[in-house]
C-alpha cells in the first residue's frame, strides 16, 4: 500500500510504501473487540465496597425473645433486612484484569492499524513533525494541515524532546492526543477519526509488530 508523504504543512513531498504485514493484515472484528473489552477492564480500579453485617455497628442483643410475642423471630439488627444493616450480594474488591496473549495484542493492534488504513485518508504520514516550539498555536495550525478538523492520533517514535514538546503544544486540544508508538492500543487506534504518523514511527511499529 502507497501512501504520501507529507510535511506539517500538508504539501506532498514523495510516496511510501507502508508494511504489509502491519497495514494490510486480515481484519478480525472479534479479536479487537476483545482486546478492547481487556483494556477497559484492566482500567477500573475495583476498589467498590460495601460493609456485610459483621462490619456496621449495632447488633448487639437479640431484638427480642425468639418466641411469644407474635413477631418474626430476629437475631441482630445488623440484619440486611434492618435499616442500617448489613447488604448482601453487594460489590466488594476485587480485580477485573484480564489475560491476553502477546500475540494476540499485537495481531489485534495489526487488525485495527489495517481497518484503519483501509479506510482513504485516515493514515497521514509525516515527513518529520518537529515543531520549533511547545505553542498551542504552532501545534494547532499544524494538525488543521494534516487532518483539518478531523480528530488525530499522533504516534510518536520515542520519547526525547520532540516528543515532550508535543506533548505540552497538543495538552489543550480537544480531539488530540499524542502516544509514543510502543504504547499505542486498540482504545486509542479505533477512537480517533485520522492516525498521524511521522515517518520514524513506521520503523518502530514494524519492530513491535512485525
Amino acid at each position: 500500500m502507497k501512501v504520501d508523504v507529507v510535511d506539517i504543512k500538508g504539501t506532498k513531498l514523495r510516496e511510501v510504501e507502508l508494511p504489509a504485514t502491519i497495514f494490510e493484515a486480515p481484519i478480525n472484528v472479534d479479536l479487537m473487540h476483545q482486546a478492547y473489552v481487556r483494556q477497559l477492564a484492566n482500567a477500573r480500579l475495583g476498589t467498590h465496597d460495601t460493609k456485610v453485617r459483621s462490619e456496621v455497628s449495632g447488633g448487639g442483643r437479640k431484638p427480642w425473645k425468639q418466641k411469644g410475642t407474635g413477631r418474626a423471630r430476629q437475631g441482630s439488627t445488623n440484619a440486611a433486612q434492618w435499616v442500617g444493616g448489613g447488604r448482601i450480594h453487594t460489590p466488594h474488591p476485587r480485580s477485573y484484569e484480564q489475560r491476553m496473549p502477546k500475540k494476540m495484542r499485537q495481531a489485534a493492534l495489526r487488525s485495527a492499524l489495517s481497518a484503519k488504513a483501509a479506510e482513504v485518508g485516515s493514515i497521514v504520514i509525516v515527513d518529520d513533525f518537529d515543531l520549533k516550539d511547545a505553542k498551542t498555536r504552532s501545534m494547532s495550525e499544524a494538525l488543521g494541515n494534516l487532518v483539518g478538523n478531523s480528530t488525530a492520533l499522533v504516534l510518536m517514535p520515542s520519547k526525547d524532546q520532540s516528543y515532550e514538546t508535543m506533548m505540552r503544544s497538543a495538552g489543550n486540544i480537544e480531539g488530540t492526543k499524542v502516544l509514543l508508538a510502543s504504547y499505542l492500543n486498540v482504545r486509542d487506534l479505533l477512537g480517533f477519526d485520522k492516525v498521524v504518523l511521522p515517518l520514524k514511527t513506521i520503523d518502530v511499529l514494524t519492530a513491535h509488530l512485525g
